[in-house]
């Protein structure tokens, strides 16, 4: 497996623009959260649409976005042998993510959110072994598990500062982090012959039905018709759909195509920082236990991920 690491390799120029493109996806990535708070609830608080409407808005956007792609990508894809691994990706990568983060983000604050989306590489790192046979080495291992413990440590003080509801909301993103691993390791290690555009186009077509579904059933048209915030709610959504979903997922399939999974998934390097600078410029609150925790779960990721990397190189 080829990792670009600046540091390690001496292709500076194909390293050099990954990294770019990974800080870029995060600016995108960490502000989605805020997006999310910003769709549901208007600037007093008052929820305009509910956590479902957010979500299934999201999805229908990017897949009318992505479905100008699909027919070509349609025609490409080897319909028996890998439309088990697009519905993985497509479900645990996408739909089921959208539901649970927005449902989060009813009881907790955006940047809490963002900071747990930091235990993705540490599920990277499992499913890797467990599923796919990738091989630890004892940094990997020691790097795991003191990201474990700063997750420990982050639920623990997120449950005393950031909650307005229970545990279900916290429970809630652990799980959308570990669809996203599982997503991103099925993308590198099972669908890495594909084009990234048509590995996005394919994930999205897929749920557009399903999505259009929701939409209906959820009775989203009579929010336009009965707020009169609705459309500005809207704009944030349209933000978070076309750009935080479609065209980041592009460019995150990408980098996964190119460099590795572990790589990829070191987008979360950044994320929850833009996450909380930007939920704390709107008011969020966290605790300085919070943010030490935070940094724990990422020290232990920078062990695994790279320190791992170049010890088992050697």
């Amino acid at each position: 497996m080829r990792i670009l690491l600046i540091p390690y390799f001496c292709d500076v120029k194909i390293a050099g623009k990954y990294w770019l493109l990974l800080l870029f996806l995060s600016l995108i990535w960490g502000s989605s959260f805020i997006l999310m708070k910003k769709g549901m609830y208007s600037p007093t608080g008052e929820m305009v649409f509910n956590s479902n409407q957010v979500a299934t808005l999201r999805i229908l956007l990017a897949s009318l976005a992505l479905l100008p792609f699909g027919y070509t990508a349609v025609k490409r894809i080897r319909i028996k042998k890998d439309i088990f691994y697009f519905l993985i990706v497509s479900i645990c990568g996408n739909m089921l993510p959208a539901f649970l983060f927005t449902f989060a983000e009813t009881g907790i604050s955006s940047g809490f959110a963002g900071m747990l989306n930091s235990t993705t590489p540490i599920f990277t790192i499992f499913i890797g072994f467990g599923f796919f046979k990738i091989k630890m080495t004892w940094t990997q291992i020691i790097g795991s598990v003191i990201g474990s413990i700063g997750v420990v440590f982050l639920l623990y003080f997120g449950k005393a500062v950031s909650l307005q509801g229970d545990w279900k909301h916290i429970i809630a993103v652990v799980l959308a982090t570990l669809c996203y691993a599982t997503s991103l390791s099925i993308i590198r290690y099972k669908l890495s012959h594909y084009k990234s555009i048509d590995i996005a186009a394919i994930a999205f077509i897929i749920l557009l039905i399903p999505s259009i579904i929701i939409f209906l059933s959820e009775r989203t048209w009579i929010v336009f018709e009965t707020n009169q915030l609705a459309w500005n709610n809207f704009m944030a959504i349209s933000i978070l759909g076309l750009i935080g979903t479609a065209f980041a997922l592009f460019l995150f399939n990408n980098i996964i195509k190119n460099t590795s999974a572990l790589f990829a998934s070191s987008v979360t390097y950044f994320i929850p920082i833009v996450a909380v600078i930007i939920g704390f410029f709107f008011g969020e609150q966290l605790s300085a236990y919070q943010i030490l925790s935070m940094f724990i779960v990422l020290l232990g990721v920078f062990i695994a991920n790279f320190l791992g990397i170049k010890n088992s190189r050697h």
